[in-house]
């Protein structure tokens, strides 16, 4: 699959078969993260992998009870190891560098036909604890996984001319 079909075909996915992921299907996704563009290459991060069951479902309560998330066969944290470097347009760069990452899971895992669902409905102290993360690290996001069980529509697009606006803000 190209990366264009892939970007057409992914969906957010909320309902996943009780089918363990390839351990190398997850190694290419976690690989995807690794090569990923950083701000000055500095590759702030450090991934979570939650595979285990009773950890995902103390997960739920800690994503405000999104149930998927304790039958995603999958969970990942993406933490940022600094989160005080500012690019010099004053955007915090972790921030950024871990949504490309999340970004290139997800359409890696797309190619790989698995499901995916970014997780931004999350208390942030209540991962950490339950993953043992900590303090000064920061979980900018996280990713369901798995084999979807479920075909969702596609969501309602803005066209091209809502959206983009040449040589200046119009």
């Amino acid at each position: 699959m190209d990366v264009n079909k892939a970007i057409e075909v992914r969906r957010s996915i909320r309902k996943y078969k009780q089918v363990d992921i390839e351990e190398d299907k997850l190694d290419k996704i976690l690989e995807s993260a690794r090569i990923a563009p950083s701000a000055a290459n500095r590759q702030q991060w450090k991934f979570v992998v939650v595979k285990d069951s009773d950890i995902r479902k103390k997960l739920v309560d800690a994503c405000h009870s999104q149930v998927f998330v304790g039958e995603a066969p999958v969970v990942i944290a993406a933490c940022s190891t600094e989160s005080d470097q500012k690019m010099p347009c004053g955007q915090y760069a972790y921030t950024v560098d871990l949504s490309i990452a999340l970004s290139f899971m997800i359409l890696q895992a797309t190619e790989l036909e698995l499901g995916t669902c970014w997780l931004g409905a999350f208390n942030e102290d209540n991962v950490k604890n339950i993953l043992n993360i900590p303090d000064n690290i920061r979980v900018v996001g996280m990713i369901t996984i798995g084999y979807s069980d479920e075909k969702p529509d596609p969501r309602p697009r803005k066209t091209m001319g809502e959206i983009v606006s040449n040589n200046g803000w119009m």
